[in-house]
């Protein structure tokens, strides 16, 4: 249900109901693109129900969706276009057209071209915790978290959301795992790793499906480079790869954390997946905050996140 996690902690002045925020996102309800837009962006119903609610609550966490469409034209195509009609103009002129006339002959070309585009849609999931007031934006890059902010400030008013920060550095904590070879208490140091260098040089070690217990690693850490990614999995239950950000990328369930049931119905499976996939990442976030030394609060002493140490069979509703 969720590949990526950017997790952000949401401000003090932020205070919506659910039946409120669907009102607020109907305004912004996903429309295919129009002949001549490139673009469109718009929430679309998580279950993937026509005209469905915007916000689904399961067990008290709100789940939402982003769809973004958008329509390329090949530069080359538009370029060949423009050229054509260049050389319509001087044949029936002749005289060549100026930097901005041909600025305009290009633009023409793509609002021509553009309605013969192929589409290509993209989702976002959103979840919002409304008790930890804490936001989770399934993406794997900040361009994309920023657009789906942009569009969430637009429906939530005083969202003031936050990227979590921790007090250890994701960096430093990472190279202390690699070479002490003793990862953090809930956690296995996997077989995948990225080690760039710190100076201008920028050089880059990549571990793939490779043992990282080895001195050639501790070697490359102690010669200066930082880890950026590390694979981990959590309790045996979830794996993913950390990065020196925070982010959480290539987020994998295990197998048997889900239980399939074919006899259900497309509601129910999508309940269970909701409240399966959102409860083990509210247990692994906090772990994994104090495996880093806890949640670094701007303008306040750090804490370690509440609940924090908690296991993998403890309450789906622990705080964080």
């Amino acid at each position: 249900m969720f590949k990526n996690v950017m997790v952000y902690r949401i401000g003090p002045a932020w205070a919506i109901s659910l039946e409120q925020l669907d009102v607020n996102l109907q305004s912004g309800r996903f429309v295919e693109c129009g002949l001549t837009q490139e673009k469109s962006v718009g929430w679309t119903a998580p279950r993937g129900e026509v005209n469905g609610a915007l916000v689904e609550s399961i067990g008290g966490q709100w789940l939402m969706k982003l769809m973004v469409e958008s329509k390329a034209v090949p530069a080359s195509v538009i370029n060949r276009k423009t050229k054509e009609r260049i050389a319509q103009i001087e044949l029936a002129t002749g005289r060549k057209p100026g930097k901005k006339e041909t600025k305009e002959l290009k633009d023409d070309a793509r609002l021509e071209l553009l309605p013969m585009a192929f589409t290509k849609q993209g989702a976002c999931l959103v979840w919002v915790d409304p008790a930890a007031r804490l936001l989770v934006i399934d993406a794997a890059s900040q361009g994309k978290a920023d657009e789906v902010l942009t569009c969430l400030a637009k429906a939530m008013d005083g969202l003031g959301a936050m990227l979590l920060q921790t007090t250890i550095a994701p960096a430093a904590a990472m190279s202390d795992w690699l070479l002490s070879q003793e990862p953090p208490a809930g956690f296995s140091v996997d077989r995948e790793c990225e080690l760039k260098a710190a100076d201008d040089s920028k050089a880059v070690v990549r571990y793939s499906r490779h043992a990282l217990d080895i001195e050639e690693v501790q070697q490359h850490i102690t010669n200066g480079k930082l880890p950026t990614r590390l694979a981990m999995t959590w309790h045996g239950r979830v794996s993913f790869m950390l990065t020196e950000t925070f982010q959480i990328k290539k987020l994998t369930f295990v197998d048997g954390v889900f239980q399939d049931d074919a006899a259900s119905s497309k509601d129910d499976r999508f309940d269970a997946d909701a409240a399966i996939a959102t409860g083990e990442i509210r247990k692994l976030i906090p772990d994994l905050l104090e495996a880093l030394g806890g949640e670094l609060v701007i303008g306040a002493a750090p804490t370690v996140a509440a609940g924090a140490a908690g296991s993998a069979g403890d309450s789906d509703t622990a705080p964080f």
